[in-house]
């Protein structure tokens, strides 16, 4: 009891160390005598630490068995890991606390989201500190090894995940929500804190629970990426269902009851007795029976108000015996400069906003240091893409370039930086063919990396490569099932290849999803197709520019897509839509869409214009009836002064390299 009294003191001044450094220390500070810092690499964690080879390989195997045990839950013998995670594990208490946001200063640890890379930071004073990020964890094993599902099944399977211990076995299935009611302070007294939240365990002991109905059918974000407090009946009930799903063996009626509700629009309770085999009621009935059976939660409630811990085995529900031990995984350790841990550490805190504007500082002073530092400007840069400072960003890169030429996360960011900008501004990608090189280098590098793929489609879609942005597209979804992003890029090359009823579908379905920007631009898209297909352009919105045809205009904020052209100008990709059969000047044959620079323009007829365009190697004329009358998009009028002016043309052909002019948008 003495040691428990002792190691409780030390904890709480060194907390209060921390908070007297965060007020007084205008930088995280590292000690000149702290050990070396390592990399422990894995096949699916790259784990740095201070805290020595030993206990960098500790970490390293338990988040590999995380990631396996979720994989038998799943009934999935490899699990798809399509952002790489970064598990940085830090042995001061202090340091920890500098670095996390303020509502995980006394947590084991805390998990960072990304779409470039997912940042696992852990405080290794705490006792098994990799759990405190096995809710996070499971959301992001789901949402790219599950199809999309409903919120109860994704909240109750990481709350389920989120009571595992791992030890000289797995242990699953306790409260993952219960603490304890009386705590000792820094003068050996206990004190009860009034305060505690509800256990899922209370609350599931409730006599009044929703409805199965209510439950499946309720509206909830599943994603894990705006998380509330988990002290509810909806998270109680859900864990509670997924509970006795998974020990009652009935993970593959799951599976079919969501392909059910999901893609075959059966109404909930029909889709719960075609899966499962019994009504609403009868499943609710059977949950709580299984719930009565878990003594072992009641124990460990009771456990939980005492002020004296007593010493009964209150292990959890389910266990059973370790997916594989250190000997059977590789590892390989290597060390890492102290400048570059700190830059690490650097893009972690930046990406929290209220440790940016220091984190910002601290990188900007490593890449100060005459040693300069690679890490430090990549940091940089990548803040510079999300603040949409594309300048700057480019700066930042083109100076890490010059210092290690060869590293995948250069490679990544510029691409990045083109994609974002291209997005940002609705102009075609600059350095088409080099942001594809950089793109596939990084999937050589990463073959999982998703968002490689959703950038490699738009790119080779912009470049006229329709085929090949759909299969690097299908990729991208195929590693990333529930990103609207990703899905609403389909739908955008889809219209770009004429394939109007594939991108109708796309657009219906995402319409229809829970997420609501992405419902809004998916809702415009379909508004559009009709004129779309019909007449070649889109219609035109007040304070809004026209988009040329075969391009999706840019959807509501948060989907993430800009804004794509079908180019048809010869490029690297080999197969570029095919061009319709020509038609006679002024029949209602098909509208072709077309890309290049104007040499010249004859207007020696007035009012007719003969407009020479060269696009790749290729030289084409195109014919108006009346110039004064031709659709402009960008400026006020068609003028025959133009020459080495960048457009966008739609018409209709009536030779090889000929056409007739609908409408002309100049860049």
């Amino acid at each position: 009891m003495r040691n428990r009294h002792s190691l409780a003191i030390a904890k709480f001044a060194t907390r209060v160390a921390v908070l007297l450094a965060v007020l007084v220390l205008p930088t995280v500070a590292f000690a000149k005598d702290e050990p070396k810092w390592i990399e422990v690499h894995s096949a699916h964690f790259s784990v740095l630490t201070d805290a020595g080879d030993r206990r960098g390989r500790e970490i390293t195997l338990r988040m590999e068995q995380m990631r396996a045990v979720f994989g038998q839950l799943l009934l999935k013998n490899k699990l798809q890991m399509p952002v790489p995670i970064t598990v940085i594990a830090l042995k001061s208490d202090k340091q920890y606390g500098m670095v996390a946001p303020a509502k995980q200063s006394m947590a084991g640890g805390f998990y960072v989201p990304g779409s470039d890379r997912i940042y696992i930071v852990l405080n290794l004073f705490e006792a098994d500190p990799w759990r405190a990020v096995a809710h996070p964890l499971a959301h992001y094993f789901l949402n790219y090894n599950y199809p999309p599902a409903q919120g109860w099944f994704d909240e109750g399977l990481a709350e389920y995940f989120g009571s595992i211990q791992i030890g000289k076995q797995v242990e699953i299935g306790g409260d993952p929500e219960l603490a304890p009611e009386w705590h000792e302070d820094a003068f050996d007294e206990m004190r009860r804190d009034p305060n505690v939240p509800q256990s899922l365990t209370q609350l599931v002991s409730s006599p009044v629970w929703l409805s199965m109905v209510d439950l499946f059918t309720m509206k909830h974000d599943g994603s894990g990426t705006r998380e509330g407090t988990h002290n509810t009946l909806y998270y109680a009930q859900s864990w509670m269902v997924v509970h006795y799903l998974v020990n009652k063996n009935k993970m593959p009626e799951v599976g079919t009851y969501f392909d059910l509700v999901v893609n075959q629009k059966v109404p909930v309770e029909k889709a719960m007795v075609q899966a499962f085999d019994m009504s609403p009621a009868q499943m609710e009935e059977a949950v709580k029976t299984y719930f009565k059976t878990l003594s072992g939660l009641g124990i460990a409630l009771d456990q939980a108000k005492k002020a004296i811990v007593d010493s009964v085995d209150a292990r959890q529900p389910v266990h059973f015996s370790l997916p594989f031990n250190g000997d059977d995984i590789g590892m390989a350790v290597t060390s890492v400069k102290d400048e570059e841990a700190r830059a690490v550490i650097g893009d972690v805190m930046a990406r929290l906003p209220e440790h940016r504007d220091q984190a910002l500082r601290n990188l900007q002073q490593l890449t100060a240091d005459p040693k300069d530092n690679e890490a430090a400007h990549r940091g940089l840069a990548r803040d510079d893409i999300h603040q949409k400072k594309f300048d700057s960003a480019a700066d930042e890169l083109q100076k890490a370039t010059e210092l290690n030429p060869r590293d995948p996360w250069i490679w990544y960011y510029r691409a990045a930086l083109k994609y974002q900008k291209a997005q940002a501004t609705r102009q075609e990608m600059q350095g088409l063919a080099n942001l594809m090189q950089d793109l596939r280098a990084v999937a050589d590098w990463y073959p999982e990396l998703a968002d490689a793929y959703n950038m490699l489609g738009m790119a080779r879609v912009e470049g006229g490569g329709i085929n090949s942005a759909l299969e690097a597209q299908r990729q991208a979804i195929a590693l990333a099932p529930r990103n609207v992003e990703y899905q609403f890029n389909l739908g955008q090359i889809y219209v770009a290849g004429k394939k109007w009823e594939l991108a109708r579908d796309v657009f219906t379905r995402l319409k229809a999803g829970p997420d609501r920007a992405a419902a809004a631009a998916a809702k415009q898209q379909l508004d559009d197709l009709e004129t779309l297909q019909k007449y070649g352009v889109r219609p035109q919105r007040a304070g809004e520019s026209v988009a040329p045809a075969g391009a999706a205009s840019t959807p509501a904020a948060g989907t993430g897509a800009p804004a794509v052209t079908a180019k048809a100008a010869e490029d690297e990709e080999t197969d570029a839509a095919p061009k319709p059969a020509p038609v006679k000047p002024g029949t209602t044959g098909p509208v072709q869409f077309l890309k290049g620079k104007i040499v010249s323009s004859d207007c020696s007829k007035p009012p007719e214009a003969t407009v020479t365009i060269v696009s790749g190697m290729t030289t084409y004329k195109m014919h108006a009836a009346d110039y004064k009358s031709l659709l402009v998009i960008g400026e006020d009028q068609f003028s025959c002064e133009w020459k080495n002016r960048v457009v966008s043309v739609n018409y209709r052909a009536v030779g090889k390299h000929e056409g007739e002019l609908v409408s002309i948008e100049v860049h």
